[in-house]
């Protein structure tokens, strides 16, 4: 069974979901760890609710960003985690952490990349004026919400949205989209040539 990281700052609220979809037997692995970057987040009371280890490892007990991700990825080897899940990390990674694990990095944006990339993806694209956005879930490479796309859902905007009711909606989204590709990986069911991920039987 694959084990699974799920790297949170905030809520935890896909935490949440991806742990419901386990507890379900609707994603084939176990999340062995969640680890956050801040004391107070949700996502570690969840965690322990949930009796998962949780950890929090303060940036601010190491010198630079790259000594802060290679602690990172020394306690996800002494894991052995097979697949890292973010679900609102609001670090960005850096390349050694993203090398040590290549294609094993997931990543869930609030939008239909590679339009409206970055922290603001919703406000984003209701700015645009689309009629349509989204959500996706993608590996992490070493751009910004660059990697190869695993899964896409679409979002209607609605006149009367604010950037709270659609980032709400796709939220939904989120939710069941997230589980379902972590699910794809931990049956070895994800294979990517170049940009694309196809799934396989």
């Amino acid at each position: 069974m694959k084990r699974i990281v799920v790297l949170a700052s905030g809520r935890g609220t896909n935490l949440e979901a991806i742990l419901e979809a386990v507890k379900s037997g609707d994603i084939a692995g176990e999340v062995a760890l969640v680890i956050s970057d801040q004391a107070q987040a949700q996502a570690l009371q969840r965690a322990e609710r949930w009796k998962v280890k949780a950890l929090y490892i303060n940036p601010k007990d190491y010198g630079s960003r790259d000594q802060y991700d290679q602690a990172l990825v020394e306690q996800l080897k002494q894991e052995k985690i097979d697949l890292v899940v973010l679900a609102g990390f609001m670090r960005l990674l850096r390349p050694l952490f993203i090398r040590a694990f290549p294609l094993q990095i997931m990543n869930i944006h609030p939008s239909l990349l590679p339009a409206f990339p970055g922290l603001n993806g919703v406000g984003d694209a209701l700015n645009y004026g689309v009629k349509v956005t989204g959500c996706t879930v993608h590996f992490v490479d070493e751009g910004l919400d660059s990697g190869p796309v695993i899964l896409q859902e679409a979002v209607p905007v609605i006149q009367e949205d604010t950037a709270e009711t659609l980032h709400q909606r796709i939220h939904a989204s989120e939710y069941r989209l997230y589980p379902t590709a972590i699910d794809l990986f931990c049956r070895e069911k994800l294979k990517v040539e170049g940009r694309r991920c196809m799934i396989i039987d």
